[in-house]
């Protein structure tokens, strides 16, 4: 069995789209994954599975969809691919510095990185860094002027934040050493 990642997109903001991570987490467990573990309120989950991330994908948006009654999409990762990803971060990206918020950005439509960086354009020069690394994009962003970030206003508008999901570097983290953990026993 392989271990992987999955994010779902847009649940528990603002009380829209409210699934508690008890309630995915025994799905998960109904759909056949094992070891699972979900980690914060907003849609983060671990497990072991024997399928590809497209079955496993699917699998959970559907069940989201008859379980939930909602259209949330999902990115789903290897484990070992994250953990990969992660240890070619830029040198610039998860410092743990309190003036900088480093977030990787997953794409979940059929755009590459490339499309996505010329959909939002230039990061705002000293304020954001972006670097495609494969399939994803890491993107740090000044914490006291994030308002005049333009990456910052346009993942978040129409037309562009449908297509991403973003996590933070701490958030990540945490999910590679619970899986580390889950592994290790």
């Amino acid at each position: 069995m392989k271990r992987y990642a999955a994010f779902l997109r847009g649940i528990n903001i603002s009380g829209k789209n409210k699934i508690t991570m008890p309630a995915l987490k025994a799905e998960l467990e109904a759909l056949g994954f094992s070891e699972v573990s979900t980690y914060l309120n907003s849609g983060n989950a671990i497990f072991a599975s024997d399928s590809d991330a497209a079955k496993i994908r699917a699998a959970i948006e559907a069940m989201i969809a008859e379980k939930f009654s909602m259209q949330i999409p999902v990115y789903v990762t290897e484990q070992d691919a994250l953990t990969e990803i992660l240890s070619h971060a830029p040198k610039w990206w998860g410092t743990g510095s309190k003036e900088r918020y480093d977030n990787l950005i997953f794409i979940l439509s059929d755009d590459t990185p490339e499309n996505i960086c010329a959909l939002i354009g230039e990061p705002s020069e000293e304020l954001e860094t972006v670097q495609i690394c494969r399939n994803v994009i890491f993107w740090t962003f000044d914490r006291n002027a994030y308002q005049k970030c333009r990456w910052w206003k346009k993942t978040a508008s129409a037309g562009i934040a449908e297509k991403l999901t973003i996590r933070t570097a701490g958030t990540l983290r945490k999910l590679c050493a619970i899986a580390e953990k889950n592994i290790t026993g």
